[in-house]
C-alpha cells in the first residue's frame, strides 16, 4: 500500500527521504496556483529557478520573466505572482522563467524526489486521480513562508490526503492537515481571512487572488517537472 506524508516546511525536508517518491509541491498563495492557472490557460512551460539573477538571464533565451519577493513583483520583470498574470493572452504559448520567495525554493529543495508534481486547489481532484494511478509513495511539500508554517498550504495538504483514503499515513502531520481541512472545507476563503499570508496579500491589494486560489477543480491538468521545466503531464 502506498504511503502519504506531509512536510509543513521546506526547512524540514532533511527529515524526509524523497528518493523513489513523488513530491507534490504546494504554495497556494500563490506560486503553485499560478503554475496551474498558467498551464491551464495555454502557457507552454514554466522554468522554476531559485534566484532573480538566474531568472533574468533566461530572458535572452526567449523566456518571459516572472518574479516575486515578499509578495511584490520584481522591478523589470514582466510578471509577478498573481494567477491572473498567468492567464493573460499575452503569455499563451510562451515559456516562463519563474522565481518566488517560497514556491520555487521548495521545488529546488525537493529535487531528490523521483517525480515532482504541482498541487493547488485549482487542480485538486485531477491531481488526486493521477496520484492514485501512479500508486507511488507521496510526500506533500508545503512551501510555507520563509521556512514557517502556512495554514493555506496545510489546508491543501489535508484536502489532498482526504482524497487518498487508501494511502497509509506515515505520521501525525498528515492527520493534522486532514483534520484542519475538514474543519474549514465548507468555506476555505472565510477561514483564511485571519491567516498571516492573507493579511500580507491584502495589504498588496491582492485579495482577489486569495479568493481565486481557493477555488476547487477549476483546471483539469497535472503539472510535472520534466527536464527542469514544468509542463502538463495530462
Amino acid at each position: 500500500m502506498p504511503k502519504i506524508d506531509v512536510c509543513f516546511s521546506p526547512n524540514l525536508l532533511d527529515l524526509y527521504d524523497l528518493q523513489g517518491k513523488t513530491a507534490v509541491i504546494v504554495d497556494i498563495l500563490r506560486a503553485t496556483s499560478c503554475m496551474v492557472a498558467g498551464l491551464g490557460s495555454g502557457v507552454s512551460s514554466i522554468l522554476p529557478v531559485a534566484t532573480l539573477e538566474e531568472c533574468k538571464a533566461l530572458e535572452i533565451k526567449g523566456y518571459i520573466c516572472a518574479g516575486e519577493r515578499n509578495g511584490h513583483r520584481v522591478e523589470g520583470f514582466a510578471l509577478g505572482n498573481s494567477p491572473f498574470d498567468y492567464m493573460s493572452e499575452a503569455v499563451k504559448g510562451k515559456r516562463i522563467a519563474m522565481t518566488t520567495t517560497n514556491g520555487t525554493q521548495a521545488l529546488v529543495m525537493s529535487s531528490s524526489a523521483s517525480q515532482l508534481l504541482i498541487g493547488a486547489f485549482l487542480n485538486l481532484s485531477v491531481l488526486a486521480t493521477y496520484i492514485k494511478q501512479q500508486a507511488n509513495d507521496v510526500v506533500i511539500v508545503c512551501a510555507g513562508w520563509k521556512g514557517k508554517f502556512c495554514v493555506e498550504d496545510a489546508l491543501f495538504a489535508g484536502a489532498l490526503a482526504a482524497q487518498l483514503p487508501t494511502f497509509d499515513i506515515e505520521d501525525d502531520s498528515t492527520l493534522a492537515a486532514r483534520s484542519l481541512y475538514e474543519s474549514a472545507q465548507t468555506n476555505l476563503y472565510e477561514y483564511l481571512l485571519e491567516s498571516a499570508h492573507y493579511k500580507r496579500l491584502s495589504h498588496l491589494e491582492s485579495g482577489k487572488d486569495v479568493r481565486f486560489c481557493v477555488e476547487i477543480d477549476k483546471f483539469e491538468l497535472v503539472p510535472i517537472l520534466v527536464g527542469g521545466e514544468i509542463i502538463r503531464a495530462i
